[in-house]
């Protein structure tokens, strides 16, 4: 088992990893649209903090050797179902043709005030 520490993704907000790597699989942490350099949640709403959320989730699968073709699940979390839609849209454009199997649930409350939160499980 190896910890994976990925410099360009903004910092746990927690106790936990970025990612964890055991036998060829990385389990990538939950990403929110922090900036890593300020630790705050980007300005711009849900499509911004979406956007951001994903550089973060691009940084540490990079930083594991893995990438976004690689990524076999994905779970959304969204503080409101009504922005599937244009969540939808980012995330399309992020993966292109790759479709990972996903979940997507709506959530009381995420952290720091967050509207989207993405977790996944790649191959390295």
């Amino acid at each position: 088992m190896q910890y994976v520490v990925a410099e360009a993704a903004a910092k746990a907000v927690g106790p936990y990893s970025h990612a964890i790597m055991h036998n060829g699989v990385v389990y990538v942490s939950g990403c929110i649209g922090l900036c890593p350099k300020e630790m705050t949640i980007v300005p711009g709403g849900v499509i911004a903090e979406t956007e951001q959320a994903f550089n973060n989730m691009e940084a540490v699968l990079k930083a594991s050797g893995s990438s976004m073709k690689n990524v076999l699940k994905t779970t959304v979390y969204l503080a409101h179902m009504s922005d599937f839609a244009e969540v939808n849209k980012v995330y399309t454009e992020r993966f292109g043709d790759h479709k990972p199997a996903r979940a997507c649930v709506a959530v009381a409350e995420l952290p720091k005030g967050a509207q989207f939160e993405i977790d996944c499980i790649a191959a390295v």
